[in-house]
């Protein structure tokens, strides 16, 4: 079956009811977004804005969502980082239905775990680059902790993303930007991110790429990393640099005691002059931001991890990355979705996955509806790590959320050309 007629069957699925009064409205349509430096782009958006609205729920509740379809194809929302059940992840391979073009459904789920989740579309680009993660869909989601004062003075939350796609090979394999953003403005536009000396300002960093890695500093500051995937870290550790690929949160506190106006932005200095940053200005300074390369740094997740070696597992999985066949550019194990082998996992166990990535390039894999502790880095849950090409990396998932969850690699144009699975509990 393709993954269009999954589609088909899965937008014939019974509507999800109204099972409480809904708490949040989300919109999707098309809008032309101004990002500034003299730039629009057309682009389909939650609620006519881009980033979508920043979402606060509180771990423990039940949430309702109303998704309103204003657009002529089917969409999806997929809420990533949240444990929930299958029917509501925003997953169409694992049951959610659809939202119908000019249609809309509504969504109940209980928000956990507490942290730094987002929202974005889950819905297959091919080779259309104006839709997908490729688009303006996507957005913050702070769950907020049941109790547990803050520790901080400013909570600044920072969506990475770029528009203006192209394909910059004759293959059509390798995707590129002319435009970059964060919080939907490219850097020098719109409002700096204000701030006085002294305070401790918790950074909130969501890599909403479609498809690229992001090393970020601040010039002059160095982050205290308290949370990768909004999942507290065993270790927090100080860094110079943040590096997210696609999928991947951190959270940072960034002591503010360096006075002046700063870029906070990517290290690349062509993605940087296109866009890829946003100004930080302290109280009562003035004049152009400054920017100052960060020293030499190498991001390992063992830096955040304890020195305890990782329980043994119950049941290990190999799963090998490597190029697929017959038009499919990925295949696990030799397979590529929607042939892929079904991943069994043992409910109530402790599940090793050991990633072989045969690949010539790095792959940000996802697993909906878990998270996962990294074997090299005991004590770091996530649920996106970067498989380093020709490496081998090692996780491990406790089977505590049952039913089918998906598990694909983060970069769309992968998932959308054979890198996926789906992951169920075996009987």
């Amino acid at each position: 079956m393709t993954r269009r007629q999954l589609l088909a069957l899965a937008g014939s699925l019974p509507v999800i009811g109204r099972a409480a009064p809904v708490d949040i409205t989300l919109n999707i349509s098309e809008i032309i977004a101004d990002i500034g430096r003299g730039h629009t782009v057309k682009t389909l958006a939650y609620n006519g804005q881009v980033p979508g609205p920043l979402l606060r729920m509180t771990e423990g509740k039940m949430t309702s969502v109303e998704v309103v379809n204003d657009t002529r194809d089917p969409e999806m929302v997929h809420w990533h980082g949240f444990h929930t059940p299958p029917e509501v992840d925003g997953a169409h391979e694992e049951g959610t239905p659809m939202v119908q073009g000019r249609a809309r459904r509504t969504y109940t789920f209980t928000a956990t775990p507490a942290g730094t989740r987002w929202y974005h579309t889950h819905a297959m680009a091919g080779h259309n680059l104006k839709i997908g993660s490729y688009s303006g869909q996507f957005g913050m989601v702070i769950v907020e902790p049941g109790s547990d004062p803050a520790r901080y003075d400013i909570e600044v939350p920072l969506l990475l993303h770029e528009f203006d796609p192209y394909f910059a090979a004759a293959d059509d394999m390798d995707v590129s930007y002319k435009l970059y953003t964060v919080n939907g403005k490219m850097l020098g536009a719109g409002e700096p991110i204000r701030v006085k000396s002294g305070q401790r300002a918790l950074f909130r960093v969501v890599n909403a790429s479609a498809t690229l890695e992001h090393k970020l500093a601040l010039a002059g500051h160095s982050f205290q990393v308290i949370a990768l995937d909004g999942n507290p870290v065993a270790t927090p550790r100080s860094v110079p640099v943040l590096r997210l690929a696609p999928g991947e949160r951190a959270d940072a506190i960034v002591e503010m005691t360096h006075p002046g106006v700063w870029t906070f932005g990517e290290l690349d200095l062509k993605q940087r002059s296109l866009g890829a940053g946003i100004v930080i200005e302290y109280a009562g300074a003035t004049g152009k931001p400054q920017w100052t390369a960060p020293p030499a740094f190498t991001w390992d997740y063992a830096a955040f991890g304890k020195k305890e070696p990782a329980a043994q597992p119950d049941h290990r999985i190999p799963l090998i990355i490597e190029p697929g066949k017959d038009g499919n550019l990925w295949a696990i194990n030799g397979k590529s979705y929607p042939n892929t082998d079904d991943i069994m996992l043992r409910p109530g166990k402790r599940n090793r996955l050991v990633f072989e990535n045969k690949a010539h390039m790095d792959h940000p894999v996802h697993l909906h509806r878990h998270s996962f502790e990294l074997v090299g880095a005991p004590g770091v849950f996530k649920d996106v790590v970067l498989l380093p090409a020709h490496k081998t990396v090692e996780v491990d998932v406790v089977a505590n959320n049952p039913g089918p969850s998906l598990f694909h690699c983060h970069q769309q144009f992968h998932m959308d050309f054979g890198f996926m699975a789906l992951m169920r509990y075996a009987t």
